[in-house]
């Protein structure tokens, strides 16, 4: 079972949204000040959450980690199409919360170090924002022996909208992008509530963003822990039932995790989307 220590820790307080006006190098610096704190409902949610928690989801994966040492992050943000410009905040927010998550993150845009050898040293690989083919033939080969031997992966966004023509990729992401409407607010619905990266989020989460549409619906092959409520916004294509968040076991034993959130900065500053995420990241690795 995973533990949740870490979201005890988290400090909530410090995790507010960016505020009006916020420039790039202010959010580089891994803070993200200017607005209120989070409500004490939130607050006191997430403390009751992780009071009466055992444990979470495992979906059938085995993957197991030491829960007292860091684990190794690659944020993977090479770009062969759309590129995203939140790019360099989602880097920096996930590099400021390391020591709260409990891991080591590095970054990187160069499919070169998708080998044998580099990839043993990391127990998760973030697709964060990727988009269009961006690994060889070599490097796709590295990292379906990567998955194989118990890895871990987490999409984010556009991670969706990437190596089209890779079957083994598809399978592991759960569905590919479709399209999107404009960013506009929306509710999300929670539907797991016991899950690392979904314990405390509010149902409904209601939350600005880019919502894709999917060109299958993953649910039969996934566990979904979110969906966006269609009649919240404009521009929905799935029905009644949109995924948006979910996580299965891979076939060497590890974990993925995928989100279709996170496509604008503010995003990256945001209590509950970081939140999110660093539950995620902690799940996929076994912790």
């Amino acid at each position: 079972m995973a533990s949740l220590r870490w979201l005890a820790a988290l400090p909530l307080a410090g995790l507010v949204a960016c505020g009006a006006g916020q420039s790039p190098s202010s959010v580089s610096t891994g803070a993200c000040p200017g607005a209120a704190n989070p409500s004490d409902a939130v607050a006191d949610a997430v403390a009751d959450a992780v009071a009466g928690a055992t444990g979470a989801a495992t979906d059938g994966a085995t993957t197991a980690g030491d829960a007292g040492a860091p684990f190794n992050v690659l944020l993977f943000s090479r770009t062969a199409g759309y590129r995203h410009e939140s790019i360099p905040t989602a880097i920096a927010q996930l590099k400021a919360l390391q020591a709260i998550g409990g891991y080591v993150a590095e970054a990187t845009e160069d499919p070169t170090e998708f080998s044998p050898a580099n990839l043993a040293r990391f127990q998760v690989v973030v697709f964060l924002l990727t988009t269009g083919d961006v690994l060889d033939d070599d490097q796709q080969a590295a990292f379906e022996a990567w998955i194989g031997a118990g890895g871990g992966y987490v999409g984010v966004h556009s991670a969706a909208d990437t190596e089209y023509d890779w079957p083994f990729y598809g399978t592991l992401m759960g569905a590919y992008f479709l399209s999107h409407p404009a960013i506009q607010q929306a509710s999300v619905d929670i539907e797991v509530a016991d899950h690392p990266a979904t314990i405390g989020l509010p149902s409904p989460w209601v939350r600005t963003d880019e919502w894709y549409n999917f060109q299958t619906n993953p649910r039969p092959n996934v566990t979904v822990l979110a969906t966006v409520d269609e009649s919240t916004y404009s521009g929905g294509t799935m029905g009644a039932d949109h995924p948006i968040t979910w996580s299965h076991p891979t076939g060497g034993g590890g974990r993925a995790f995928y989100t279709a959130m996170g496509h604008t900065d503010a995003s990256y500053c945001e209590p509950l989307f970081r939140q999110m995420l660093v539950g995620a990241l902690r799940w996929v690795a076994g912790r």
